[in-house]
Parts: C-alpha cells; structure tokens; sequence
C-alpha cells in the first residue's frame, strides 16, 4: 500500500499527509474535505442539512418595545377571559337567584293554592317582596345605595302600609285561596318591612352614596326631597273619587284603591333617575330589583284581566276596575324598553345599559 496512494491520511507525520490536502502530493488521490490546508473548518456559521443553515434565535430585551408589546398582549388575553369568567359568574348567580325564586313559587302553588287561580296575585306579592329582598342584599353588602331612587321607595313604603290596613281589617281584596288565609299578609307585611329598609339605607345608613342629585323627580314648588307628593296626592285624591265598595267600608276600600294606583306610578322616580344618569348604566341588581316589581306587576294584571268586573262601586259601576287596568298597564308600557335591555343584560352578565333616546324612558 502506497504512502501516495488514496489512503495517505493514515500516513506518519513525515509525509506532511494533515498538512496539505490527500490531493497535494504528486498522485492524483481522493481530497479529504476538512483536512488539509483549502478545505479545513472554517470560523463562519456551521451548514445545517440540507445544506440549509440554522438562524440563531433572537432574543427580545427585557423593556424594549417589542418585549412590551408581547406583555400586553399576554395581559390582554388573561384580562379576557378573567372578565369571562367573571361574567360567567354573574349569570350563574343570576340563574340562581331567579331559579330560587320560581321554585319557592312553586312550592307555595302546589300547597297553599289548591290552583286557584287567585294565587296570581300573592304571585304578584312575592315578586315584590323578592324584588325588594333583592334591593337589600344589594344594598346592604356593597354598603352603598348609588343608583336607587329615594322617591320611589317612599311611594312604596305607602303602597304597602295602605294596603295592609285595608286587608289586616277586612277581606273584600284577598286571594281565594289558602294563601289569602295568612300568607298574603305576610309577604306584604315583609315587603313595607323591606322597603323601610331600603329608605332608611338612602335617607341615614349609607346616605353618603345617594345620588340626590340624580333623584330629583318633581322638585319643584316643593322641598328638596318631596317630589313623591306630586304624585302620591293626586292618586289620593282619584282613589277616594273612584274605588270599588267590596269592603263596604270607605276607609278601607280608599286604602286598598289607593295602593293600586299609588303602585302603578311609584316607579316613576326610579326609572326618571335612570334617565338622568349620564352613562345610562344601572347596576345588575337594581335592575333585578326593578325587574321583580314588573313581573309581579305582570301576575296582578293577569289576574284582574279576567276579574275586573269584581271591581265595582256602590253603585254597580265598573269603572275603578277599568281605571285599575288601564294603571297597571301604563306601568308596564313605561317598563318596555327597560325589559328589552334587562334581558340582553341578562343574558351576556354585563350591566344594564338604558340608552338616553329611549323613547319609552322619555316619557318619564
């Protein structure tokens, strides 16, 4: 085996074979590419294969404008679903609270009822008192009463009391049913206790969060604070002219009379606030809360839809029956656009939003 031949790099040192090239002697050999002086490694970047070469990563420096970006980015997406998650939370605690609600109904329906379809109106009762247990909870855990109409819970506060004087004394406007024996006057006696609460939470416990001047429904030729009085007085005024005579006693069929009127109209001052607030944002829970006293609102004109007729004065006129549905019915007409929004509310878990050019919102 020759020392030129293609296997010279095996050679000793004396033949120079790591020095030069295997194709640098006088025979024509095989070049062994890596070895030899033309074809060594060199410094530059190394091939990859395929003869592709591999780019180095690039690292972004920690507060360069591209490091931020990616950060924000990154914050971006958790601060998504963070807030999905919390609107998801929301609409479990929605469900919750309304499925509550229905199914504590139902328990009284299938009980006290016997079917009656008289317990459309203790219905009505407890989506009031519901509504207002809701305004407390609300109220009294976040420690603030932003957002709620100090008027309107004095309108309610007497629509309660009037009514509890009428049905404690006689029994010409309770359900048929058993629930008329002992619930009925619970659930009212429960929701003027409510109420109390919630006016006193606006007007002394947390006071300092009441939105005086946002609540300023009839302040005018009136002291600041009693703008209820332009409505409270004239429905007074009408009930005594026009009430049906199932109690055959004056007082007490006033009372009852008033109530209904005084209720078709005690929202007023809350959804006027709503009007006034400049973002048009009202807190989910004052809208639960508002939403109640529609749906009970909703039960009772159900119930007098098909009884009305028992609505007569001494005389034999219907007429407080006519003017008892067509009150609760502008009530529900103003709450039109209020319902539209409260459902989208509802079903995204986001507050409720009452745009300003509502136009049922403007007729108040």
């Amino acid at each position: 085996m020759s020392s030129q031949g293609p296997y010279s790099r095996y050679s000793t040192p004396n033949n120079n074979a790591y020095g030069q090239g295997a194709g640098g002697g006088d025979g024509g050999g095989y070049p062994a590419p890596g070895y030899g002086g033309g074809q060594g490694y060199s410094a530059g970047p190394a091939p990859g294969y395929g003869g592709a070469s591999y780019a180095a990563p690039e690292y972004k420096a920690q507060g360069s404008e591209e490091w931020n970006q990616t950060a924000e980015n990154k914050q971006g997406d958790k601060s998504k679903q963070g807030k999905k998650s919390g609107a998801l939370q929301a609409l479990n605690k929605n469900v919750l609270m309304w499925a509550g609600f229905f199914s504590t109904s139902l328990f009284v329906f299938f009980i006290l009822s016997g079917g009656d379809f008289s317990f459309l109106m203790t219905y009505g009762s407890m989506a009031r008192m519901f509504g207002f247990g809701i305004l407390n909870v609300k109220t009294f855990m976040s420690q603030r009463v932003t957002g709620v109409s100090a008027k309107s819970l004095q309108l309610y506060c007497l629509v309660f009391s009037f009514r509890l004087i009428s049905i404690l004394r006689h029994e010409g406007y309770l359900p048929y049913d058993k629930s008329g024996d002992w619930l009925y006057h619970v659930i009212e006696l429960m929701g003027l206790c409510f109420s109390a609460a919630a006016l006193w939470a606006c007007m002394s416990k947390f006071n300092q969060t009441y939105q005086a001047d946002l609540d300023k429904f009839g302040e005018f030729n009136v002291p600041r604070g009693f703008g209820a009085v332009w409505l409270a007085v004239p429905v007074f005024i009408f009930s005594c002219l026009v009430h049906p005579n199932l109690n055959s006693d004056f007082f007490s069929d006033v009372s009852w009379t008033y109530s209904m009127y005084l209720e078709s109209v005690a929202l007023i001052p809350q959804l006027y606030m709503f009007q006034k607030q400049s973002s048009g944002v009202v807190e989910l829970m004052t809208a639960h809360f508002v939403a109640a006293l529609g749906f009970g609102r909703i039960m009772e004109l159900c119930f007098w839809s098909y009884s009305f007729h028992e609505l007569v004065t001494a005389g034999g006129s219907t007429l407080p029956g006519i003017v008892a549905l067509l009150s609760q019915f502008m009530q529900l007409i103003l709450m039109l656009d209020f319902f539209w929004y409260y459902y989208h509310a509802v079903k995204n878990a986001t507050p409720l939003v009452l745009p300003s050019h509502s136009a049922a919102m403007t007729m108040v």
